[in-house]
């Protein structure tokens, strides 16, 4: 099974490692990353493997937000076929 993280925020030192340290301590694994800087304004995709999640999708998107909150970001996880949807016209 897999999800979409996206972040946004004003770019800083640690957004990676934070966000990364966050799915790492949950068990799950980053299967894609893109990120760029555009002048002043991080944004990041993540494309993850959440299948050995260890706590509940529910937990793991407050923790993500939690450490997006820290670090001054907007930090969101959907399952990838919501995004899918989402995203489609």
């Amino acid at each position: 099974m897999r999800a979409i993280v996206t972040v946004i925020g004003k770019d800083r030192v640690g957004i990676i490692a934070g966000i990364s340290n966050v799915l790492a301590d949950n068990n799950v694994n980053i299967l894609d990353i893109n990120q760029t800087t555009l002048q002043d304004v991080f944004t990041m995709i993540m494309l993850v493997d959440i299948s050995g999640l260890v706590i509940d999708f529910t937990k793991l998107a407050d923790r993500l937000e939690r450490k997006g909150e820290e670090l001054g970001l907007s930090v969101r996880i959907q399952h990838e076929d919501i995004f899918n949807s989402m995203h489609r016209i």
